[in-house]
């Protein structure tokens, strides 16, 4: 150590040893710290002039000490038995060590304490470096399980537990592993051959009629499409398209004659197919097609054509190399006549692969992500189709060569036609919360294997210690479940609606689509984050799961305008609710407003802090109610002053727009806690319970903590409760870390699918989940 023959002989000047390695620990003496330590060797009255010189000379920046004088030093110190809890306790010890009558006076040991306050030296914690196996909070929380993971994954799968079982056991099958691709059509051709295979398994043919070797069971095809997408997602896009839009639209816009001619060979993938509605200059804007289906009175025919460049279809998966026909969306005209957008089954290649004539189809070819899906441009000029391959569901031509429907209002035709169709809109966000769930298992595994940085003298800590790498993944962890129940509850609103509540479940799909896809992009970017440089290579996924799914928040239609959708169904519903009103029903609108008033409103609510009432979830769901309908009226106010004041209603519909996205985004926030809060009620294992009671607390509290710009300027809250919120937030994300391993297992991805070497369980057996605990 250093100069050991001086401080032997001195050894009352051991005091200063621990201040001395902790400041030269960095390598570097400040000229602040050099001050303090100048002023504290002046003060000393005991030292002798000799001492204070050789003192000087120690802690002299010039002259820092060489790295063994440290170590041995650090040996020294560590070599002491006695717990000390300040470096002035360590240096009277080590002193004492050397000579054990060595004291110093109280006002000596109060100057030393003091200087170490002012060179901002934490005693306790400095002490800890000299330590080993030093244990705090942090380093000491570790993953639990406290709860039956095969009950919660019955839970999630519910009834078709059986059914995702299968699915996820073919796709763990060695045919199904994933590789590299030489070229994009290397790729195209296996996403093709995988297609096939599942196609052999039944799974495409699923939701069509027995006679078509189907199950008829739609929400069965909902379960395949959302465990697929825990593989490769290129192949669940193209058995998408083939199975759900190109055979959905022949069975939901088609007769029996369409159905018993197509659907048999569209559900073993022997006709392969295409949706050609999406045009280049439209977009969203279904009604404006420009592509038309001009009826021959003499031939009994169709004339399929493009008009202009911008009318070409556009981005139409299977087209550029598979594709044999197409649902194809097309303005029909009779004699000169308009009679709006209706739906054609039109060849697009022989059986052979050779284009049909009047077919020239371009490559869209590669893309940020699903490169295994062949996406092509289409255009037809004058291609002729018989008038019997017209989807006559809802629209027909008779024989007279005269226009037919069972729907005589024009919009009202249009958005019914439309409206069997958002089944997709079902598929996608389901596909996309698969991906999510994906990336988190693997960033949450990463996050417990990954140990970096610790405290003095103790462990590094897996980084899922940390607060603020759980404050990025727990609540899309619990945003991940609440979508979950959501969207299941939206399947069977689909599958149970009626003509009165289509267009609702319409908005509902829309408004779940776009909010499941956003938070899928934002997830997948902080599981990429939270990976650091293993999060960017290719072989740990992320990076497929990121660019495949990017595309999701404009599939099925823009989000932004699907919001814009949710937002006008629910003024409408608004406007009508307020139509209807009579004295009576004003009286309890007025009572209800007036109501919230006093309770919610109260000084005594507004400011509560209380744990009890902040994981209450009457709270959560009152404040999710009342943020939606204050929106909702505000909007509708803005509306009405814009015109009433002489502006265009679509003028007025511009200027409100992001008003209109709140909307949208309240109400599918409301439905989700909704549908959370009775999942939670629904659990019957008490530990199951538990875990997703912690769920739904932290979705609540951080959807609110969200908003609370807005809860705050409406007074609905004040600041000290926010504040508390977003405390119990970070609470519930310290608590819910516990059993983050174990409710991502809780999904049941099978590992052959996560296949990430950051992810990778030991004693993995292929196709299987194994628990946290091993």
């Amino acid at each position: 150590m250093l100069q050991s023959d001086f401080i032997q002989e001195n050894p009352k000047l051991s005091i200063f040893l621990p201040i001395y390695y902790t400041l030269w620990a960095d390598s570097v003496l400040t000229t602040t710290e050099s001050k303090e330590i100048e002023a504290l060797i002046h003060r000393q009255y005991w030292l002798s002039t000799t001492e204070k010189e050789w003192l000087f000379e120690q802690f002299s920046s010039s002259k820092p000490p060489k790295p063994k004088v440290l170590k041995n030093l650090r040996k020294e110190i560590i070599s002491l038995t006695t717990e000390q809890e300040s470096l002035t306790a360590i240096g009277i010890a080590l002193a004492q060590k050397y000579q054990s009558d060595v004291s110093y006076p109280q006002d000596v040991m109060t100057d030393f304490e003091q200087t170490e306050q002012a060179l901002g030296i934490l005693g306790k914690e400095a002490s800890y470096s000299f330590k080993s196996g030093h244990e705090t909070i942090t380093n000491i929380q570790h993953s639990e399980q406290n709860f039956n993971v095969s009950e919660l994954t019955k839970l999630l799968d519910g009834s078709q537990a059986e059914l995702i079982h299968r699915v996820k056991k073919v796709i763990a099958d060695p045919a199904f592993a994933y590789r590299e691709f030489e070229s994009l059509h290397d790729q195209r051709e296996q996403t093709l051959l995988w297609c096939q295979e599942l196609a052999k398994q039944g799974f495409g043919a699923w939701a069509f009629p027995e006679f078509a070797d189907g199950k008829d069971d739609m929400e069965g095809y909902f379960a395949i499409m959302e465990t697929l997408s825990y593989h490769d997602l290129s192949m669940v896009i193209k058995f998408g398209v083939q199975f759900g839009l190109w055979g959905m639209s022949i069975f939901f816009l088609g007769t029996e004659k369409h159905h018993r001619k197509y659907l048999k060979d569209v559900g073993s993938l022997k006709l392969p197919g295409c949706f050609a509605m999406t045009e280049t200059g439209h977009g969203s804007n279904v009604r404006g097609l420009e592509t038309t289906a001009t009826y021959n009175h003499e031939k009994k025919t169709f004339t399929i054509h493009t008009p202009n460049p911008d009318a070409r279809k556009e981005y139409i998966g299977n087209a550029a190399l598979h594709g044999q026909k197409a649902t194809v969306f097309a303005k029909l005209i009779i004699d000169g006549e308009d009679f709006g957008v209706n739906a054609f089954i039109v060849p697009l290649r022989d059986a052979e692969g050779n284009l049909v004539s009047g077919v020239r189809i371009e490559d869209c070819g590669r893309k940020m992500g699903l490169n295994g899906v062949d996406n092509g441009v289409i255009y037809f000029d004058q291609v002729e189709i018989p008038q019997e391959d017209m989807l006559d569901r809802f629209s027909s031509v008779n024989e007279a060569g005269e226009f037919e429907s069972p729907i005589s209002s024009d919009n009202r035709r249009f958005f019914t036609m439309l409206g069997t169709l958002v089944g997709g809109r079902i598929g996608i966000p389901r596909s996309a919360l698969a991906a999510s769930k994906t990336g988190l298992t693997i960033a949450i595994r990463h996050g417990e294997k990954r140990k970096q940085f610790g405290p003095e003298g103790g462990e590094e800590v897996p980084i899922l210690n940390y607060r603020m790498h759980q404050r990025r993944l727990m609540p899309p962890l619990a945003t991940s479940y609440a979508l979950h129940f959501a969207l299941r509850y939206l399947t069977e609103r689909f599958l149970k609606r009626s003509e009165d509540d289509a267009q609702e479940i319409e908005a509902l799909a829309a408004g779940l689509k776009a909010y499941t896809t956003w938070f899928t992009t934002a997830t997948l970017q902080e599981c990429r984050e939270t990976c650091g440089g293993k999060g960017y290579l290719s072989e740990n996924r992320i990076d497929a799961l990121k660019n495949d799914t990017d595309v999701y928040t404009t599939f099925e239609g823009d989000n932004v305008v699907l919001m814009q959708l949710v937002a006008k169904n629910r003024l409408t519903e608004f406007r009508q609710e307020f139509s209807d009103m009579n004295l009576f029903t004003v009286f309890n609108y007025v009572s209800k407003q007036a109501k919230t008033t006093i309770t919610e409103k109260n000084p005594l609510i507004i400011r509560s802090t209380e744990k009890t009432h902040l994981l209450d979830v009457d709270f959560h769901l009152s404040a999710f109610r009342y943020r939606e309908r204050a929106i909702l009226a505000s909007a509708a106010k803005r509306i009405k002053r814009h015109i009433d004041e002489g502006m265009d209603s679509f003028d007025a519909f511009n200027v409100v727009q992001h008003h209109l996205l709140n909307v949208g985004q309240a109400y599918i926030e409301r439905v989700i806690l909704e549908e959370f809060q009775k999942a939670v009620i629904g659990a019957h294992d008490k530990g199951v319970q538990d875990a997703l009671t912690q769920l739904c607390q932290l979705y609540a509290l951080h959807t609110i903590e969200k908003n609370s710009g807005w809860y705050l300027e409406q007074g609905y809250m004040e600041g000290v409760k926010t504040k508390a919120i977003r405390k119990e937030a970070n609470q519930l994300c310290w608590e819910i870390r516990k059993n983050a391993l174990a409710l991502t297992d809780a999904f049941a991805i099978p590992e052959s699918c996560i296949a990430a070497p950051i992810a990778r369980r030991k004693h993995r057996s292929h196709g299987s989940v194994i628990k946290a605990t091993d």
